[in-house]
């Protein structure tokens, strides 16, 4: 995206002209300082979920009968590494714009770490599984790529899966987003306004996302999807990358929205990430109360859906009301994939 101007047909024309020597004189290698950048950034986040208090919630039972205990820290995390960041810019101590001068040199070590990472969970899984929740398929590939364990744990409160999915993928996202702010103001003297709101809109849904961590608990890939090179490459390599691909882009070729157009694109994506936001809400206070609640000031409407584990069988309420009904479906699914719609375009 850098070194061809974000254009996929411009990427290809190098390729075919320069063959296998173009593609090695655009792909970035690990470097030391790229190294050291995610080494710093892993180990701060690390401590900060291993030491920062926070409340203690159950996730689902998993299918051997299984309930992890998860904490809850998210927001105290989020806060404190975006006000150590500010503080380490604003002191000179590191200057946040680096980043973007070896962003490819960072994406190749975070590829190298999912490969490292991947690995030792292979390894982990085979010889020290942390609980009952864990299997192989008798395949090599199959277990590297799926994975071993359900819920590897280092320890009693320091979970993997959520150390990969929320600390380092959400996390970096918004390490990722500021830095690119921050590498238009010192190139430009100012961040345009395509860049502010695509930044204050992805901060925002980041915000929401740690605000109802212990409903994302609740969610597939972390009940359901085993630690193995899709999960570990999808957290730590492709949600950080991928979600701030835009910004990246918009570093380099700033777009003046104008503010009748900023405002407009700011406010909708406000209600985007509210409804995205409420809907998670539903959903947590449907499955705390068991389905005894009010729904937009109604009882709620629900499945009572039963499927086996490897306990037997199992029932769960499934919500049917408010932005889950029939009738909300295409609010549900249409409204928020709004927040699509990037300021990148006029």
């Amino acid at each position: 995206m850098v070194r061809a101007d974000g254009s996929v047909e411009k990427a290809c024309r190098h390729f075919f002209q320069f063959g296998i020597r173009g593609i090695k004189d655009v792909w970035p290698f690990p470097s030391q300082r790229a190294c050291k950048l995610v080494g710093a950034f892993v180990l701060f986040e690390a401590i900060l979920q291993a030491l920062l208090p926070g409340e203690r919630v159950m996730g689902p039972s998993t299918p051997v009968g299984n309930r992890p205990l998860y904490t809850r820290n998210g927001i105290p995390c989020f806060l404190i590494t975006l006000g150590v960041y500010y503080l380490l810019w604003r002191e000179r101590l590191f200057n946040p714009a680096m980043v973007y001068d070896i962003i490819g040199e960072i994406y190749s070590v975070l590829i190298c770490a999912t490969y490292i990472t991947t690995t030792l969970l292979y390894v982990k899984g085979h010889m020290a599984p942390c609980s009952s929740d864990w299997g192989s398929s008798g395949n090599v590939l199959g277990d590297f790529f799926w994975g071993m364990e359900l819920c590897p744990r280092l320890s009693s409160v320091f979970d993997i899966k959520v150390f990969m999915n929320y600390r380092l993928g959400i996390m970096g996202w918004a390490i990722l987003v500021i830095s690119f702010a921050i590498k238009q103001y010192e190139v430009q003297g100012r961040v345009s306004d395509s860049l502010m709101v695509s930044s204050l809109l992805m901060l925002m849904y980041i915000a929401k996302f740690f605000w109802m961590e212990a409903a994302f608990g609740c969610s597939m890939d972390i009940a359901h999807d085993r630690a193995g090179w899709f999960m570990t490459y999808t957290c730590v390599t492709w949600i950080p990358v991928v979600n701030s691909s835009v910004n990246l882009y918009l570093v380099t070729h700033p777009i003046q929205l104008g503010r009748r157009m900023a405002s407009t694109i700011f406010l909708l994506g406000m209600l985007c990430i509210y409804v995205v936001w409420d809907c998670d809400r539903q959903r947590q206070l449907f499955r705390n109360s068991h389905g005894k609640c009010q729904i937009w000031g109604r009882i709620p409407t629900k499945i009572q859906a039963r499927h086996q584990t490897e306990r037997g069988e199992r029932k769960s309420l499934l919500l049917t009301a408010g932005w889950f009904s029939s009738q909300s479906c295409v609010s549900l699914h249409s409204v928020p994939a709004l927040s699509c719609i990037d300021p990148v375009f006029k």
